[in-house]
């Protein structure tokens, strides 16, 4: 990090996706919306959903759509089970993938729960100026996530690049 820069706090919105988790049990997504918090963002919106691919999608189409919203994370939704629809719902909204950020997570993943990572299909991308992570459902891997790399690239003053320094440049054609 630089003394030069100044930390730019965003609006991020948290969604959960899950058949079973309630605003009582919703670990993830208090661990993602108290750690946003903590970095000096702000909690724009908060949500739990089923999985279910359409539902998922409107709810972050409508967080995309949204001005005062700067960037999304997405917990559960992302294993290889056959209600697991994250990525169906998510990823026909980006309008750039980020590969690097699924590859990474499995790299970090692999050392804390070995070759389970393959079973992982966390990624992440742009939609409408939005960064959109996509993260599996277990408070750990949100950490993972969030500790590792998150964090960081949503921190204008992480060098020798971050994320929320483009963000000034995102809409360029």
């Amino acid at each position: 990090m630089t003394a030069g820069k100044e930390f730019v706090p965003l609006a991020l919105c948290v969604l959960t996706v899950s058949d079973s988790r309630t605003p009582a049990n919703d670990t993830s997504g208090d661990y993602l919306s108290a750690a946003l918090a903590e970095a000096g963002h702000r909690l724009h919106a908060r949500a739990i959903s089923r999985d279910d691919r359409y539902r998922i999608r409107a709810i972050v189409a409508a967080w995309i759509a949204d001005a005062e919203v700067h960037g999304i994370l997405v917990t559960g939704g992302t294993g290889f089970t056959g209600r697991d629809s994250t990525p169906e719902a998510i990823r026909p909204l980006l309008d750039k993938e980020m590969p690097g950020f699924g590859e990474m997570f499995r790299v970090l993943s692999f050392a804390e729960i070995g070759t389970a990572t393959l079973q992982s299909r966390a990624f992440a991308g742009l939609a409408n100026d939005k960064f959109v992570f996509c993260l599996p459902g277990s408070t750990s891997a949100c950490r993972t996530a969030w500790e590792k790399l998150i964090r960081a690239q949503l921190d204008a003053r992480t060098m020798p690049c971050n994320l929320a320094g483009l963000r000034p440049r995102l809409r360029e054609t």
